[in-house]
């Protein structure tokens, strides 16, 4: 079944071809059954061209076939044939009944036209609702999903410039848009575009479109309002959760390097205090203020990533001098804390060599506290396209719930051991590789300890200097 309006948009001379068409192959089909049935019975057979017509072309044109089909009847099958006359009186009521009944049947074919075209209509604005919907609601925002749900209206109704635009300015409303009421205070605005000249199109938008897009765009903004609580009441709970654990971290990590350092400076003004005892209280001021200046160098680090403000100075370095420099600055005295292995010819990486450096300080000092004696493996080696460390430790180990919050700032394992730490190298260590383009995961079984795998991008390595002095050194 066809639309009203494309039946209408179809040329007149074609329609009255396919009349005639119609007519006279019925016509000719007729010829053979007069030879099985009475003069005015095959008659009927016309109905079915009228039928077809008024389908397919209208009222108009099916009316039109009856006419033509009755004269073609009376001409080619009533007596006497070849002339438009009648001798028979039952001829005549036979004809007129004919005529009623094409007359009927095309009454009935486009009804049943009209109607299967509007609830093809139907059917379409129901999928558009549909469609819309899922946009307007599925997408992340309302302003993101408004260019494709346009796109969508616009194929609807065939138009190729549909566009919906949320809170518009009094000068673009305009003879070619349909104004949206979404309450609140807010409008939107339908811009049909070129299309929007069509009244007829435009009053069938504002009717039948407009009042379920309305509803779907209240929708989205209510979703988007609920959407902005839900973060903010988010970033307030997170933002609570960072304060405790830093005012705890104050109270605690902070404080005790710092009761120690009074006590010992109190202690060694004493006058009765030996030479041996006066050096060791100045060893205890000394490696306290060391741990209190790591520990405000990790808060500014992390403050500064949560700031956005950690941007990376890339450039060419080696990832085995950083690794050595950390490992070096970590346990200084004793060369056996770490068990170094690297693959020959490791390729430079472009990144923050500083960065990389406090990733590692961070990885290598955590791998060492819960390392129980036993040297930490340090392993390097180029996958693919990737340069990838692995941090390896044999200490007791973490849980799937400890792991899924060990780079969380502040996360401790068990706040109540031994081993001092505020819970900020993790979070650094994440931030820092993330920030250089990498990624870092951890794998863990309790009792086996813990690997911590850093994967870094390789980039095309830089030509080779020439001249004294080119290249990289490596310890």
């Amino acid at each position: 079944m066809t639309d009203p309006n494309v039946a209408a948009s179809r040329p007149r001379a074609l329609a009255v071809l396919l009349v005639l068409l119609a007519v006279g192959a019925t016509t000719v089909v007729i010829y053979p059954l007069r030879e099985v049935a009475p003069d005015v019975s095959p008659g009927v057979v016309y109905l079915l061209a009228v039928l077809l017509v008024a389908v397919y072309w209208g009222l108009a044109f099916g009316l039109l076939t009856s006419v033509v089909s009755a004269a073609a009847f009376n001409f080619f099958h009533i007596p006497p044939t070849g002339r438009l006359m009648i001798a028979d009186s039952a001829h005549w009521v036979a004809l007129g009944v004919f005529l009623v009944a094409a007359a009927v049947a095309s009454v009935v074919a486009d009804l049943a036209r009209a109607r299967a075209a509007e609830a093809e209509r139907r059917r379409g604005e129901a999928d558009l609702a549909a469609d819309t919907a899922r946009e307007l609601l599925g997408g992340a925002t309302l302003a993101d999903a408004l260019p494709q749900a346009g796109r969508l209206v616009g194929a609807a109704l065939g138009l190729p410039d549909v566009a919906i635009v949320l809170d518009p300015a009094e000068q673009d409303i305009g003879r070619q848009s349909v104004v949206l009421h979404l309450g609140s205070g807010r409008d939107a605005l339908l811009d049909l575009g070129a299309g929007g000249e069509d009244v007829v199109l435009r009053a069938r938008v504002r009717e039948r479109v407009a009042p379920a897009l309305e509803a779907l765009l209240r929708a989205a903004l209510e979703r988007d309002r609920l959407q902005a609580e839900v973060v903010e009441t988010q970033a307030l709970r997170r933002s609570d959760v960072i304060k405790t654990a830093l005012l705890r971290a104050v109270s605690h990590d902070l404080r005790t390097p710092l009761t120690a350092i009074i006590t010992a400076g109190h202690a060694v003004r004493s006058p009765v205090l030996e030479d041996g005892e006066r050096d060791e209280l100045g060893l205890v001021v000394v490696e306290e203020a060391q741990r209190l200046s790591a520990l405000v160098d990790k808060l500014l680090d992390l403050s500064r990533l949560q700031a956005g403000a950690a941007q990376p100075r890339r450039d060419w370095c080696s990832l085995e001098e950083v690794v050595r420099t950390a490992a070096s600055e970590v346990c200084p005295e004793d060369s056996t804390c770490f068990a170094l292995s690297f693959d020959q010819d490791l390729p430079l990486v472009q990144a923050d060599a500083a960065q990389l450096e406090r990733v590692f300080v961070n990885l290598l000092e955590n791998a060492r506290r819960y390392s129980g004696g036993h040297p930490v493996k340090v392993r390097a080696r180029v996958v693919g396209s990737r340069m990838s460390i692995r941090v390896i430790d044999r200490g007791p180990g973490m849980s799937a719930t400890q792991l899924a919050h060990a780079f969380e700032p502040f996360f401790r394992n068990d706040p109540s051991d031994a081993h001092p730490g505020a819970g900020l190298g993790l979070a650094i260590v994440r931030g820092f590789v993330e920030a250089n383009g990498g990624r870092v995961h951890s794998e863990s079984v309790p009792g086996q300890g813990t690997v911590f795998a850093i994967e870094l991008p390789l980039a095309e390595q830089p030509a080779p200097a020439t001249g004294a002095g080119a290249g990289v050194a490596r310890s």
